[in-house]
């Protein structure tokens, strides 16, 4: 089969991130295979006139139509162009809406990109990714105490990434580098261990990551930070730690950003 171009047509009465996201997801199953898939997004159509001239143009690819419209009036006008010219049409908003209007009684606002506006959720997340940074690498072991989570790993265990990727979910994060050498600080046993969540890796993989960093800085990959003894030690004393509180631990080896902080979220169950 000769490779294909597909297109996936994102209309938007915001930015579009929406559909972005859950293109972005569904196209990640679709690497190396013989397949182009291509995403356009048209943002901020509120009205008639712009997304008719954005069907047309969908029309004109034989596009996958994805619409994260709120106005049931471009909703409806949407539907029946795709059912018209046998386009398909998914449309992300709408169900959802119509079901938490079915629980809870209430219409929804249909306000375009109400989730970007600067409310409560917005400053929250805010003051979440400050306190990620005040309480980055151990800075002040008084933070453990107020945060949500608190992040243990040995070095390049991605502990700062991932505490700046959870305080944007408005999850307060506090981290701690630990080395073999170094005091483990009074206010860790003070927290709960179901707050505390252990990063470890696998030897080799660490040790390819540190060299990595070392040449990246343009010096000798080959010191005691990248030893494979030295590491494998690190991480002896790391689970053993672990173990001892009686905290999640987790593996993030073979694990992105995104996926480790899934398995804390779903494994803490915290509520968003």
């Amino acid at each position: 089969m000769s490779e294909q171009t597909i297109y996936i047509y994102i209309i938007s009465d915001s930015a579009g991130e929406t559909g972005a996201k859950l293109s972005a997801a569904a196209m990640a199953q679709y690497e190396n295979l013989d397949v182009t898939i291509k995403v356009i997004r048209k943002s901020f159509i509120d009205n008639e006139t712009d997304l008719m001239v954005a069907l047309e143009r969908a029309k004109e690819l034989n596009a996958i139509v994805l619409q994260t419209l709120v106005s049931d009036e471009l909703v409806e006008v949407a539907v029946k162009f795709c059912q018209k010219n046998s386009l398909f049409n998914l449309d992300a908003m709408s169900p959802l809406m119509f079901e938490l209007s079915r629980r809870s009684g209430y219409e929804p606002s249909r306000v375009p990109g109400a989730s970007h506006f600067l409310n409560k959720n917005y400053f929250d997340r805010m003051s979440a990714m400050e306190f990620a940074v005040k309480y980055d690498d151990g800075k002040d072991p008084k933070g453990f105490l107020d945060a949500d989570i608190v992040l243990l790993g040995v070095s390049r265990t991605s502990k700062t990434p991932l505490s700046l990727f959870l305080a944007n979910k408005n999850i307060k994060v506090a981290n701690l580098p630990l080395i073999p050498s170094a005091h483990i600080p009074k206010q860790l046993w003070e927290v709960d261990p179901s707050r505390i969540v252990g990063l470890t890796n696998d030897p080799q993989v660490l040790n390819t990551i540190r060299r990595e960093r070392m040449k990246a800085y343009g010096l000798n990959p080959d010191t005691a930070y990248s030893d494979i003894d030295s590491i494998k030690n690190e991480l002896k004393f790391a689970n053993d730690l672990y173990e001892k509180i009686g905290c999640l631990i987790i593996n993030v080896a073979q694990l992105s950003i995104e996926e480790t902080a899934s398995i804390i979220m779903s494994e803490l169950e915290i509520v968003q």
